[in-house]
This record gives structure tokens, C-alpha cells and sequence, in this order.
């Protein structure tokens, strides 16, 4: 099968966000080294964390409504050589300063790809079959984040490579990766179909004018959505369980359960390996048996969560099996509503010329709850214990599932998008 346009944008953008991750979960991994060899306390290791989510977030909020006004490709890129030049520079010292600093401008860095390349996925694909093709798209950061604490644990657990470097690797390694994806974005990617002499997807909708950049009007109409809120709420309680689990399950499993540290990173690593399964049934359901409608599967996933983090002390004490089993229903539950209100969602909400906002508002409010969870996560597990702090994911995951249940009923606006897949599918010279 020769690759098409259409083929090529999946596969780039995908690869180029799955490349985010090398710089992101590495940290997760390099933690409790810091914790050990470093001095720093568990409080540095949450203001480190806290600092990077919270200029994620507040990156989200920009950065969206940028990619809509001057193009994806421009944010998208900067924001990769940023994230590379951050990881470069905080493999040089581990003093506390040192490290938030440049974990603050990862975040900024970072904050650019979700909604940038979400832009670029809805200027290529209408709404048909959105569900099914964000999700597998969406296993973009699922396998991607699996990959990269594979990567990360392999980067410092082993000794041919730059010995010297010791838990530095976990940082000098990933932005290399990044770099080689930043440059495979800047001479790949092509931001709209336009670019590559081909009609937008809303142009095949005849229920829809020529994509144009947004303006304000645009802004202040998506807004004015209630559904946009209602996701990005919904998302906030997500993502303070699921970036909790993302960043704290290694540390958890060596302070808690006492595991070495290869043995830590790659059982947690299974959060986000079979995480995959949970967002490609995700998409499917929600438009094969249910309409495109989101809500639906997001609640009972939501509400699914919730049970497992309830019942995830009881299967730690089966040991490293048990513990395997509850991460991979975990990463199942989560990462299914996670690609959903993230992806599909909020490009229901946006539509094409607002897009990259609305998955940046989305995002960013979720990104707030990260920003809550470190020091939930040290607060609670120095002063309660581990198994309290799972208690509170299961509040978290069932007022997120709550949240939506209103919305059970919405469908998105349906393109028509027959022309659009035949000029698309034209192949690559």
C-alpha cells in the first residue's frame, strides 16, 4: 500500500507527539534517583513536578489560540527544540533551582504540541469517524509514554553508554530523541491540506465555509459553548489521578513496595502499554455503538476507575503480579476518557477553525489538576499512606465521570467528507 497524504500527516504528527514524551516521562524515572543521590526531599521532588505542570498549563491556554492564529507549525516546532534544549540543560546540575527552572520551561515547551498538532489532525480529517481516528492517533502519547519510560529506565539502569553520566543519562539521551523528531516534523509536515495543494475538510462540508484562521469572534463563540466547560472540569479530576499515576508509580513501588528501580520502571511502564487498549476501545464504541457521542464511554470508564483505585492496595498485596494486573486496568480506564475529551471531544467543540483552542483550554484545565497532584500525592502518603491517597483518586475519577453524565446525550455535527477522503487519499510522490 503506497502512503498517501492523509497516511503521512497520521504518521508524523503521531511520531512527533509520541516524541514529547521521551522528555516528559523520563523525569518520573529520574526522580527517585535525584531522591537518593541528590539530597532532595520529597517536597523538592513535587515542586519540581508542580512547576513544570504548572507552566504546562497555563502554556495550553496560549498556545492553542496561537496555533490557531499563526499556524501549528511555527508553535509546534519551537516548542519541540525547547523541550530538547530544557532536558540538555537539566542534565547538568541537580541542585533544586537548577532543576525547576528548566522543568518550568520544559513545561512551557511542552505545553505546545497537544493542541497544535490537534489543529493539524482537524484540518486533514472532518468529523466522520473522528472518534476512531483520534483514538488510534491518541495512542500517540499511550505507546509514547510507554516507550519512553522503557527508554528512560534503560538510559540510566545501564553502564556502556556514557558511564560517567549516571542519572544525567535520563535527561541527555531523551533530548536527543527529540531533536531527531524535530527535525523529522520541520521537513515532513505539511500544517493543512492546503499547504499540499488539497481541499480542507471543511470545505467538503457544504454545511461549512472555507477554514480560515481564527480570530476573536471565534474565541469568544467557543467560549460561550457550556460543553467546553463541562469537558474541561471533567478533565481537570482526570488528570490529577492519571498524571499522579504517570509520574509517582515508580516512586511509589520503590518507597512503598520496595522494588528495584528496573523493576519499578518497567511494571509501571504497563500503565501506559496496555493503556493503548483503553483508548482505541474508547474510540470505536463511541462512534460504532453510541453515535460518536463521548460522554457515554468517558462515565462508565470514569466510573471504572474509580473502582480499580479503591481496590488497588487490596491487589498490590499479590505482589508484582497483582500490582501488574491493577496498572493495566488502570491504564485502561484512564487512558480511554483521557483520548476522548482531549482529542475527539474538544474537536467536536472547536470544530476546524478553532481546534487547537479548544484543545488547549481542555487541556489546560486538566492540566491544572496535574499541577495539584504532587503535592496531593506527598501530602497525603507521607502524612496518611499510599493506600489513603488511592482512596482520593477514586473521588477524583468519580466526580470526573459525574460531571459528564449531563452530556450523555450530545452528538457532535456530522461533515460530509466522501470528496475530501478521495482528494486526500491521493499518494505521495
Amino acid at each position: 500500500m503506497r502512503l498517501t497524504a492523509r497516511h503521512k500527516i497520521f504518521l508524523l504528527t503521531w511520531i512527533t507527539y509520541a516524541g514529547f514524551y521521551f522528555c516528559r516521562k523520563n523525569i518520573s524515572i529520574v526522580l527517585p534517583l535525584l531522591h537518593g543521590v541528590s539530597g532532595l526531599s520529597s517536597i523538592d521532588l513535587a515542586n519540581i513536578i508542580a512547576g513544570y505542570s504548572f507552566f504546562y498549563a497555563v502554556g495550553q491556554f496560549g498556545f492553542g489560540f496561537l496555533s490557531d492564529r499563526i499556524g501549528p507549525k511555527r508553535v509546534v516546532g519551537f516548542g519541540l527544540l525547547l523541550v530538547a534544549g530544557s532536558n540538555l540543560l537539566m542534565g547538568v546540575r541537580a541542585s533544586l533551582i537548577w532543576l525547576l527552572v528548566f522543568a518550568c520551561l520544559n513545561g512551557v515547551g511542552q505545553s505546545t504540541g497537544w493542541s497544535g498538532l490537534v489543529k493539524i489532525m482537524a484540518s486533514w480529517f472532518g468529523s466522520r469517524n473522528r472518534g476512531v481516528v483520534m483514538a488510534w492517533w491518541g495512542t500517540n502519547y499511550v505507546l509514547g509514554g510507554f516507550l519512553a519510560t522503557v527508554f528512560a529506565t534503560w538510559a540510566v539502569a545501564q553502564h556502556m553508554l556514557l558511564p560517567g553520566l549516571g542519572w544525567r543519562r535520563g535527561f541527555v539521551f531523551p533530548s536527543l530523541i527529540v531533536l531527531a523528531v524535530a527535525v523529522l516534523f520541520f521537513f515532513g509536515v505539511d500544517e493543512s491540506p492546503k499547504e499540499a495543494g488539497l481541499p480542507s475538510a471543511a470545505e467538503q462540508d457544504e454545511l461549512a465555509v472555507p477554514a480560515t484562521r481564527s480570530g476573536g469572534r471565534e474565541l469568544k463563540e467557543l467560549l460561550a459553548k457550556p460543553q467546553l466547560w463541562v469537558v474541561s472540569i471533567s478533565y481537570f479530576f482526570l488528570e490529577m489521578c492519571r498524571y499522579a499515576l504517570m509520574f509517582w508509580l515508580p516512586f511509589y513501588m520503590v518507597d512503598q513496595l520496595r522494588y528495584s528501580l528496573p523493576t519499578a520502571g518497567y511494571v509501571s511502564s504497563l500503565y501506559e502499554l496496555v493503556g493503548i487498549v483503553g483508548a482505541v476501545a474508547a474510540g470505536y464504541i463511541s462512534d460504532r455503538l453510541v453515535q460518536s457521542r463521548r460522554a457515554p464511554v468517558s462515565v462508565v470508564m470514569l466510573f471504572g476507575l474509580a473502582v480499580v483505585m479503591l481496590a488497588y492496595p487490596l491487589f498490590a498485596t499479590y505482589g508484582k503480579v497483582g500490582t501488574a494486573i491493577v496498572v493495566i486496568l488502570a491504564g485502561i480506564l484512564s487512558y480511554g476518557p483521557d483520548t476522548l475529551l482531549s482529542g475527539a471531544a474538544a474537536q467536536d467543540i472547536g470544530g476546524e477553525k478553532a481546534a487547537a483552542s479548544a484543545a488547549g483550554i481542555v487541556d489546560g484545565i486538566g492540566h491544572l489538576g496535574a499541577l495539584f497532584s504532587p503535592y496531593l500525592v506527598v501530602y497525603i502518603s507521607t502524612r496518611y499512606g499510599w493506600n489513603h491517597l488511592f482512596m482520593i483518586f477514586a473521588v477524583a475519577a468519580f466526580l470526573a465521570g459525574a460531571i459528564l453524565t449531563p452530556m450523555w446525550n450530545l452528538k457532535p455535527p456530522v461533515q460530509k467528507q466522501a470528496q475530501f477522503d478521495d482528494e486526500v487519499m491521493q499518494p505521495v510522490s
